[in-house]
């Protein structure tokens, strides 16, 4: 389905992370020429280049960070595809650091752009996330920002043949620093487990379902895009309630484990949307997913899109559990 990366040379940048890891696993089917996994993680590094012994002849693993534009551009020779997945990610850091999140997730991103342009990548395409949306906290704000700088690049790219597009994420189950680690950490550690809200609603995607989105993304992309997936909506209480019950039964817990209420941390909202309204007027709507096309080309679809907020519903416990078993999460 995505021949368009056979033999071709591909850089991840933040790639030890959880989407990075199950990008190069996918990617690897594709049989490209090499694969660059750029991050500043080096301990991830290693584990990988285990974890990937059969395929090292075509990884190559670049310790780096996307604050240093000329690291990033000797990483990016020769590179038909970027996938720039790094960020600051988690709301309390980006919180208390706020000018630290603005450096890699703002100019890291400018970076990004610079050193694609400065190579003359084919494709960039950058992970987004559904809390740029009317941000409320500093992680949101900068991955709007971000965003904007991608679709911006197709201004900045004169006569240059880089196609910049963006890919909003909800939140993806099972990743690194997610709550379903977290829980089962606090589950079996101190046999209770934290929730700011359990009515709290949240769109989430398995793993599989990022990666997906990913490729078909950037096959489609032209420019300047932002494709979202129709994600489901899951209630947080209930995904703790499943946690707790695949938890316990698998480690053979008879004790009863509780869970606590401490309210919502500073920037979090009870629910999150997908798109703006002006982003819902001009969206083209596909089977899986919203492609948002570029305001600066100006392009218009008649398509109105039924706003999020009005059709939260959240899936019942018993998909959760099939969602968690099936990608082997607890």
């Amino acid at each position: 389905m995505y021949n368009e990366y056979f033999g071709k040379k591909i850089l991840i940048i933040g790639g030890s992370g959880t989407i990075g890891n199950y990008l190069v696993r996918r990617l690897l089917q594709e049989e490209p020429q090499v694969i660059r996994i750029f991050s500043r993680d080096e301990h991830k590094q290693y584990e990988m280049n285990i974890e990937f012994q059969e395929d090292a002849n075509r990884l190559r693993y670049l310790i780096g960070d996307v604050r240093d534009l000329q690291r990033l551009t000797r990483a990016m020779e020769g590179i038909d595809y970027v996938f720039h997945l790094a960020a600051m990610k988690h709301v309390p850091s980006c919180e208390y650091n706020p000018f630290e999140a603005v450096q890699t997730n703002v100019i890291g991103t400018q970076n990004v752009i610079q050193a694609a342009l400065e190579n003359n990548v084919t494709k960039v395409l950058f992970t987004s996330t559904d809390k740029a949306i009317s941000p409320t906290n500093t992680y949101g704000a900068t991955k709007l920002t971000a965003e904007r700088l991608i679709s911006a690049a197709e201004y900045q790219k004169g006569s240059r043949k880089t196609i910049f597009s963006s890919v909003r994420f909800g939140n993806v189950m099972g990743s690194r620093g997610s709550v379903i680690p977290l829980f089962k950490k606090q589950i079996l550690e101190s046999g209770e487990i934290t929730i700011t809200d359990p009515d709290m609603l949240r769109y989430m995607m398995t793993p599989t379902q990022a990666i997906e989105l990913i490729l078909q993304a950037n096959e489609l992309a032209s420019g300047g895009e932002v494709f979202v997936l129709k994600m489901p909506v899951i209630r947080i209480g209930d995904l703790a309630e499943v946690v707790v019950e695949m938890v316990s039964k698998k480690y053979d817990m008879d004790k009863s484990i509780g869970i606590k209420c401490i309210g919502l941390r500073p920037g979090e909202k009870r629910y999150e949307e997908l798109m703006t309204l002006d982003e819902q007027l001009i969206a083209v709507e596909k089977e899986d997913m919203f492609i948002i096309p570029s305001l600066i080309k100006g392009n218009k679809s008649a398509m109105a899109i039924e706003t999020p907020e009005t059709t939260l519903r959240p899936v019942s416990k018993s998909v959760v559990f099939d969602w968690l078993h099936s990608e082997n999460m607890v």
